[in-house]
């Protein structure tokens, strides 16, 4: 993806220059397609995860309208932010490297508290959330995705026109990455480490990253797992069960170990069949399908949706990403760029990941569906990055005399 800001003849626009030739910055109209489809996937999932959460919630709670409740809130706190950062914040601020750097350092230290104190999981000995003395319980995580896309924007930006040296372009970025993912791994959360690495990777080859540094690293890194991997299988049979779990997605229906909510997961999807079977009437919901108002809310909205309005949910994320990306290279600098890109590709692929989760794509792994699954810090997380990317098509370049 080649760099908006720069116009016919290569002439760079900064923000201390004026717009040359065919091109002029607009400010003031943000971008009401984006707009629209953002507040269409945030009122269709909402509606979906109040139908996926009823019986859960009655039985958890006593009450079906428990989680419904706190994500109308959130969603609405959320919406709030998004506008207010639309249309009252300068995302340049963000590019100052007290702020990005500061960013970072208070979402790590949340992140590298998690294994140590963090909230369990589910009732498993996984630790997702963090609860600090009045606040409500929070996952970092959701913090340090924005937190990444923000610092590593800045740093590319800042350097975009060495990043094709190791040195600039791939050192300091492995650097921060590696301690990032070595503390998610404790709690541990892979397909979060999978996402922000997928993140990284990404707007690091837009900034400029040659491939070559990307195979150079990527073959250490791989020689490392394969050594962890290595020393699991040696202490305690790690081998037969990474095996089972390999056969265990190739076959959920004939797997040797527990492969349950996949199972539910593909029966719902199946029996909603063309039309579903209306809203609110999924029967996996009665407590059947494990986290079916989270992770594995897709196969509800297919169950009383049908494949109509799976491919609905499908075709909204689609032009909610072919939007983002027109709004990165509509940018006036590298930095609003590259926080569109990241933003953009992070709800993506996140969407991506849990949909070929849930129709068992891919193997196993939790991983929320953007503004879909329940959860207040994901929510408002997200939105606000909505409000990041919308500012930034308020001060976009348009083809046209200056």
């Amino acid at each position: 993806m080649t760099n908006a800001a720069e116009g016919k003849g290569n002439a760079k626009i900064t923000r201390k220059t004026k717009p040359k030739e065919n091109f002029k910055i607009v400010k003031g109209g943000m971008d009401l397609s984006f707009l629209f489809i953002v507040l269409v996937l945030l009122s269709l999932g909402i509606v979906m995860m109040f139908s996926a959460s009823y019986a859960i919630a009655l039985d958890e709670t006593g009450d079906g309208f428990y989680y419904f409740k706190r994500q109308l809130f959130f969603g609405i706190l959320g919406f709030a932010v998004m506008i207010g950062i639309s249309l009252f914040f300068d995302y340049h601020i963000l590019q100052k490297k007290i702020i990005a750097f500061g960013l970072f350092a208070i979402s790590f230290v949340l992140v590298a508290l998690v294994p140590f104190i963090g909230e369990t999981y589910g009732g498993t000995d996984i630790k997702r959330g963090l609860k600090i003395g009045p606040l409500p319980q929070f996952q970092p995580t959701e913090i340090m995705k924005f937190a990444i896309i923000v610092l590593f924007a800045f740093m590319i930006s800042a350097n975009y026109k060495r990043m094709k040296e190791f040195k600039y372009g791939m050192l300091p970025f492995a650097v921060i990455l590696l301690p990032v993912l070595f503390f998610i791994y404790l709690e541990p959360h892979y397909s979060c480490m999978i996402l922000i690495a997928m993140i990284a990777a990404v707007m690091m080859f837009v900034g400029g990253t040659k491939i070559t540094h990307f195979l150079i690293t990527g073959l250490v890194a791989a020689t490392g797992l394969a050594g962890v991997l290595y020393v699991k299988m040696s202490k305690g049979g790690g081998g037969s069960t990474f095996t089972n779990r390999i056969q265990a997605w190739i076959d959920p229906f004939n797997s040797p170990i527990d492969t349950w909510q996949t199972k539910q997961s593909l029966i719902a999807i199946g029996s909603g069949g063309i039309f579903g079977l209306g809203l609110g009437n999924s029967r996996q919901k009665y407590l059947y399908l494990p986290e079916s108002h989270n992770d594995f809310v897709f196969p509800i909205v297919c169950e009383e949706l049908g494949f109509i309005g799976a491919m609905l949910v499908i075709f909204l994320f689609i032009a909610f990403i072919f939007r983002g990306f027109y709004i990165a290279s509509k940018a006036p600098d590298k930095f609003g760029m590259m926080l569109a890109v990241g933003i953009t590709f992070q709800i993506g692929l996140q969407a991506i990941l849990n949909i070929a989760v849930a129709t068992n794509a891919v193997p196993n792994t939790g991983i929320s569906l953007p503004f879909f699954s329940y959860g207040g810090t994901a929510l408002l997380m997200q939105l606000a990055e909505m409000g990041v990317i919308l500012n930034i098509s308020r001060q976009s370049i348009s083809e046209g005399k200056g």
